[in-house]
């Protein structure tokens, strides 16, 4: 048999094309998601070393100018407002990455009604179980909605875990012992707000508002991978966001005049008003804010109602978090549609049962 060798290529012929083995095919798009992760993480070493050079070479004039009492007094509201909030947003975001890495969107749709005005309620209700605060919540309605859930149900969730669940409620009846209908008002008006937002939201909202930022994959990992790095992406992501919101809060906190609180109590409507406007300002964690409530003495049972209610649902660090989470035009949307029916709902609450 005769054999025949095989041409050596000429300068005509093309290139001899090299195939990648069997069995194992280039993913690019992973090869650039992952250069794309390291420029990332060489970008956010970059800056936090140059922060870290400029503390170091401004010292002296930071030193100075932390010294003024107004800057004390920023400080203090400023860290008071980190302490309270980030071993709850920790929670969340573990929650949030457990729900999106360990629980099948199928649960999701065998627990809801089928029905999104059945969904929203019951979705309120499971609020209760959420043993944190609002920043908890944010990150955990984001991972519902990730997964399927309807958005109406997930903002119900949002709106309601923060406000009845049982450590705030105990807290409230501690604050208020001689006034255990403020437990009951509360829980109430908190979970009437949340499913009417809900509803809201289900009849009125658009998909295009509500925009969740671009999330990293993790397809080809182990769960362990996966749920870590999606607690350090949203640790990364959501805390960014509280640290503005509680930057804006210490801010108001220290150059607000003390006097005009006591100016608004001599008036019904002002005095809820003024006080579901300190709620705002102050973004005081909701496991806390009862015993702020019950100081304020000068007020009424109404008003303190409004601020109980107010707070959990729309404060300074939940704005820019929920804007973190959601997108800005959703907060711009979503935040003063719920000021003004948390201060309805607790005005018919408590003129009902306070």
């Amino acid at each position: 048999m005769a054999i025949t060798k095989a041409a050596p290529p000429t300068a005509d012929s093309p290139e001899p094309v090299a195939t990648p083995p069997q069995g194992e095919p280039v993913d690019a798009k992973s090869a650039d998601a992952k250069s794309v992760d390291a420029r990332s993480a060489d970008s956010k070493s970059l800056a936090l070393i140059v922060l870290l050079l400029l503390l170091v070479v401004l010292q002296g004039p930071i030193r100075s100018a932390l010294s003024v009492p107004v800057m004390q007094s920023w400080m203090t509201v400023f860290v008071a407002v980190l302490v309270q909030a980030l071993p709850f947003l920790v929670l969340g975001v573990l929650l949030s990455a457990a729900i999106a890495v360990f629980v099948p969107a199928s649960f999701f749709a065998r627990a809801l009604p089928k029905r999104p005005a059945l969904a929203i309620p019951v979705a309120g209700m499971a609020g209760a179980v959420l043993p944190g605060c609002e920043c908890a919540s944010v990150p955990v309605a984001g991972a519902l909605v990730r997964r399927g859930v309807t958005p109406a149900a997930a903002l119900a969730f949002l709106l309601s875990a923060p406000a009845i669940n049982p450590i705030v409620l105990t807290a409230t009846a501690v604050a208020f012992p001689r006034n255990p209908e403020m437990v009951l008002a509360r829980f109430v008006a908190s979970l009437l707000v949340a499913c009417v937002m809900g509803w809201l939201w289900q009849r009125l909202g658009r998909t295009d508002w509500l925009r969740p930022p671009e999330r990293p994959h993790y397809e080809g990992q182990s769960k362990g991978a996966a749920f870590w790095g999606s607690v350090s992406h949203d640790v990364m992501h959501a805390g960014g966001f509280l640290v503005i919101g509680a930057m804006a809060a210490a801010t108001l906190k220290a150059v607000a005049p003390a006097g005009w609180l006591r100016t608004a109590a001599d008036n019904p409507l002002v005095a809820i008003l003024a006080l579901a406007v300190l709620a705002v300002l102050l973004s005081i964690c909701s496991e806390a804010d009862a015993f702020v409530a019950a100081s304020l003495t000068q007020f009424s049972l109404t008003a303190k109602l409004a601020f109980l209610v107010v707070g959990p649902m729309i404060d300074l660090k939940l704005f820019a978090m929920q804007a973190g989470t959601f997108g800005r035009g959703f907060a711009l949307r979503f935040a003063p549609a719920t000021f003004v029916l948390a201060i309805a709902g607790a005005v018919l609450t408590g003129a009902v049962l306070l």
